[in-house]
């Protein structure tokens, strides 16, 4: 919308995102209904954040009739689609949006976004850090980073100019309803994940699809990066490349472990080092690059190194120069929660790896170890196949200890594994929760083990969110003695 003055907009969900929202639309002189389906004694601090923007706010459910007076409806990330306002609002032909859309229509400046099943807040914040050496070389003012990870950048849209560039991670819930892309779309893989909530893998890759599908936003003052939009998709991946039919009016760059076809233009290894080919404007032809060695890259397993390929051919999409793509990955040794080390105690090393919550991303940091590990697994379902994760499991974990909802259905997974599928015998502990489940582990632990906190199933069980199951695991582990 042009302008927001007497606009009636309907944001509902006030964690972070609707509340970003809500701040700025009543800011811009929107009247602003904020819906949440929590009782509004569980939303004092939201209450005292807008109480000076004169948002109102309706706790404890949603009722139907906050429709007829909304020009707008925005859904925040964690709000499904069968929620009854926003299927009310369907019925009634009320526009859709989301403060990612908003964002981007209103962006002075150049925009990556990121998408992917794994590896997207790792790959995000490495792009960030070759903004930030970039930055500090003059090529732009100011390196911004939100979206799914961080901040949500709807409140801080106002302090940017054309000379900065922003660098968002985007989740499929973000997606679902977007009808505008950034300028630079990366799509990093598409592997089974939130399930529960987009119902089959042809929804849930249709809404990671939509990040690459669309113009970029009106906003944007940066019309020479306008015109020259890339894409980014990781070649190994069947669901990401199988995306690469979108990929129009953009240049298109790779990534990958495997060989960069002949004429593309992305990112490859040849085992010593990060190489980069792409069309040297000054030549008019294709030339490689060597980056960085890849010992340079101190992530552990070979999925951080495709996530170091990733932010590379990103960066290069986006027109950084190539020397801070060394920079950004330099003394990099990762972000909280995923693969963290917490403490060594028992003669063994512990790491937080809380941000797995899907099987697959288990899947990742368990070939990051060679040493014997005793893995935690756990958390809420999100209606994923287990199959492949737990004959893994049996061939290369000691001790599983489970905890949380899913540890029923965990534990048939396990069970169900042929003997003639299995490696050495695989002792099982059960947990109610995860406290329990780092006292068993403390119990089972020998010298020269790892052990690894990946549950494979979400937080919401337990936790508020993911970060808050990591930072009790790390306190946890730090209280034992």
């Amino acid at each position: 919308m042009s302008t927001w003055q007497g606009r009636r907009v309907l944001v509902i969900g006030a964690a972070r995102q609707g509340r970003a929202l809500a701040a700025y639309l009543a800011a811009h002189g929107a009247v602003v209904v904020l819906n949440d389906r929590l009782p509004l004694s569980e939303l004092e601090d939201v209450c005292r954040e807008l109480e000076p923007l004169s948002v109102r706010i309706v706790a404890g459910g949603h009722p139907l009739e906050l429709l007829e007076q909304a020009d707008l409806v925005c859904i925040s990330g964690g709000v499904p689609l069968n929620n009854p306002l926003v299927a009310g609002a369907l019925e009634r032909g009320l526009p859709l949006s989301n403060d990612s859309q908003v964002f981007l229509e209103l962006a002075p400046c150049p925009v990556i976004g990121i998408t992917g099943s794994a590896g997207k807040t790792t790959t995000t914040t490495l792009v960030h850090r070759m903004g930030q050496a970039a930055a500090l070389q003059g090529a732009f003012r100011r390196a911004w980073l939100g979206g799914n990870i961080g901040t949500p950048l709807i409140g801080v849209v106002d302090q940017m100019i054309a000379d900065d560039f922003c660098v968002v991670e985007f989740s499929s819930f973000q997606l679902e309803q977007m009808t505008i892309s950034p300028h630079v779309a990366a799509v990093l893989n598409i592997t089974p994940n939130h399930l529960d909530r987009h119902g089959t893998m042809e929804a849930y890759t249709a809404a990671k699809g939509r990040l690459l599908q669309f113009e970029p936003g009106t906003g944007v003052a940066c019309t020479a990066l306008r015109e020259g939009c890339a894409a980014v998709l990781g070649r190994d991946d069947p669901g990401a490349w199988g995306l690469v039919s979108l990929v129009r009016n953009r240049r298109l760059f790779s990534f990958g472990l495997s060989a960069l076809p002949e004429g593309q233009e992305g990112t490859y290894t040849d085992g010593e080092w990060v190489m980069l080919r792409m069309v040297d404007p000054a030549l008019g032809s294709l030339e490689n690059y060597r980056l960085m060695p890849t010992r340079v890259v101190v992530l552990r397993g070979e999925h951080n190194l495709l996530n170091v390929l990733a932010a590379c051919a990103i960066a290069a999409a986006a027109g950084f120069p190539r020397a801070v793509m060394q920079a950004g990955v330099e003394g990099f040794t990762g972000v909280a929660h995923r693969l963290q080390f917490v403490r060594s105690w028992g003669g063994a090393d512990w790491y937080n790896d809380s941000i797995a919550t899907a099987p697959e991303r288990t899947l990742a940091a368990i070939r990051s170890f060679d040493e014997p590990l005793v893995l935690l697994l756990g958390g809420r379902d999100k209606n994923l196949p287990w199959g492949e994760l737990a004959q893994v499991v049996h061939q290369r974990v000691d001790h599983v200890v489970l905890f949380g909802e899913a540890e029923e259905k965990i534990f048939q997974a396990l069970q169900q594994v042929m003997p003639s599928q299995a490696g050495s015998p695989l002792t099982i502990t059960r947990c109610s929760g995860l406290r329990q489940a780092v006292q068993s582990a403390a119990a089972i632990v020998q010298p020269g083990d790892v052990v690894l906190l990946s549950p494979g199933g979400t937080s919401f069980d337990e936790f508020h969110d993911f970060e808050e199951r990591g930072l009790c695991f790390s306190e946890w582990v730090n209280q034992l003695v």
